[in-house]
């Protein structure tokens, strides 16, 4: 018997993936007829599609950038044009003073254009901000397209004030500084009466260490402000130099003081040296000035009697005087000679007391850091004026046992005892004209170091004082 095998036509061999297919394509039909009906076509969808798939995909691509380095970088750049305004300002206002028309146009340009800075980038946020505000709230998509064109547009503007601006700021500030730079220092102005003379010297062509100094301060003061002037010849003997004591005269509180340099002699009176500004009549120290070219640099050579003597008991400052230990005569003769080089060097060419890096204290110093061959470390009391008798004390040129017998010396012992005011409250040299009555009553109570014999003798001494005084 024949079978007959029935097999379906071939329309109704329907794939499923075909049938999925075709729904899909009739639910996608109808659903855009209906978007059509709606004003949307086919090319909508597919741009909402597109727009979406950047959206969601936007925040991966783009990660957001580190915020602080950029208000780090502000901040750096407004603190730069805030120092070097009040810099430029500091400078013309200590140069032409208060009342000149020049100090007043200066501060109205340089503050008018960081303020137009200011405010073009401030202003320019707050509006972006206004504008982001009022966009989210409305959400309306065509007129952000407008505020974003208008933001852009905002954000080139502001950049290129910015730019113009800086670059005001910054031509205006070096014409300023090119300017500073060219003030150059004088020798002939209305000076004070006590730094109108320049001290000079001779040398005696037998004898080299016979040094004949002319313009020796040798003045009686009689108050602050008054004084009767004499200046003087003196001649002196250096291979007859003993010893060199440090004078602090604190004037301005714990941290600031004056420093002066006395030499002794062995058969003669003191020789104080002090490094000053050459003040002008009816001007007055100021540190701040001091920064800004203000004052010329002088160097006076004067008797204990007057320089001295004018600090202690004239303006009641408060002065401490310390004799310096672990020193070689050759020594003190390198350092005797550096004052003299340096008031060669002045008499040619004057230059700027600067109250950082050239001032009373750290000129001392430097000249004595190479006497010494480098014994003197760097350290920052050289720059504290106040402490510089602490520094001495660390660095073993303070005997912590001046008396060898008695108890060491702590640094309070040292203040105590070198205190010149109770010693000389009442004195009155206008009769010690030459006499050394003064320089000997400073000195009382004070055991007056011998000089070294060697090198050897010298470190070894200065190093067992640095380390006895680590214990008081």
């Amino acid at each position: 018997m024949q079978t007959l095998l029935w097999s379906k036509p071939s329309f109704l061999k329907i794939n499923p993936m075909s049938l999925r297919a075709f729904v899909s394509r009739l639910l996608s039909s109808h659903s855009n007829s209906h978007r059509s009906d709606n004003g949307l076509d086919s090319h909508g969808l597919e741009a909402d599609n597109l727009n979406n798939g950047i959206k969601a995909s936007a925040p991966n691509s783009n990660p957001p950038k580190s915020k602080w380095r950029h208000y780090l970088l502000q901040f750096l750049i407004a603190l730069t044009l805030i120092l070097s305004a009040v810099w430029l300002l500091l400078a013309i206002w200590y140069q032409f003073g208060g009342h000149s028309v020049i100090t007043w146009l200066t501060i109205a340009l340089i503050v008018g254009v960081l303020a137009t800075l200011l405010g073009v980038n401030v202003w320019s946020k707050t509006a972006e901000k206004l504008m982001d505000r009022l966009t989210s709230e409305r959400k309306i998509s065509n007129k952000k397209s407008n505020v974003k064109k208008t933001n852009n547009k905002k954000t080139t503007t502001k950049k290129t004030a910015t730019r113009w601006l800086l670059g005001l700021y910054a031509a205006i500030w070096f014409v300023g500084f090119g300017w500073f730079m060219t003030i150059e220092p004088k020798q002939q102005r209305d000076w004070m009466p006590e730094v109108s003379e320049r001290v000079t010297y001779t040398r005696d062509a037998s004898n080299p260490d016979l040094i004949t100094l002319t313009n020796v301060r040798n003045f009686d003061w009689h108050n602050a402000d008054a004084a009767t002037e004499r200046w003087e010849t003196r001649t002196i003997d250096m291979s007859k130099l003993s010893g060199v004591d440090v004078t602090n005269s604190y004037w301005m509180g714990p941290l600031i003081a004056h420093t002066l340099v006395s030499f002794r002699f062995e058969d003669d009176r003191p020789l104080a040296f002090s490094f000053e500004i050459r003040k002008e009549n009816g001007e007055s120290f100021s540190a701040l000035a001091g920064f800004f070219r203000r004052f010329e640099l002088s160097l006076v050579a004067a008797e204990e009697r007057d320089i001295i003597y004018t600090r202690s008991n004239a303006r009641g400052e408060q002065v401490y005087l310390f004799p310096i230990s672990h020193l070689q005569q050759h020594e003190v003769k390198a350092l005797f000679k550096s004052y003299l080089i340096a008031a060669d060097e002045l008499n040619e060419e004057p230059t700027w007391y600067n109250t950082l890096i050239s001032n009373c204290t750290n000129i001392i110093f430097y000249m004595a850091r190479i006497v010494s061959d480098d014994r003197l470390p760097w350290d920052y009391r050289i720059w504290v004026s106040g402490w510089l008798p602490n520094y001495l004390h660390d660095v073993g040129m303070l005997d912590t046992n001046p008396e060898k017998t008695g108890q060491p010396w702590s640094m309070d012992t040292w203040y105590e005892r070198t205190h010149i005011n109770p010693k000389v409250k009442g004195f009155h040299n206008n009769n010690d004209i030459h006499g050394s009555e003064f320089s000997q009553q400073i000195r009382q109570a004070i055991p007056i170091p011998p000089l070294a014999d060697s090198r050897i003798d010298a470190k070894v001494g200065a190093k067992s004082a640095a380390q006895a005084s680590k214990e008081y």
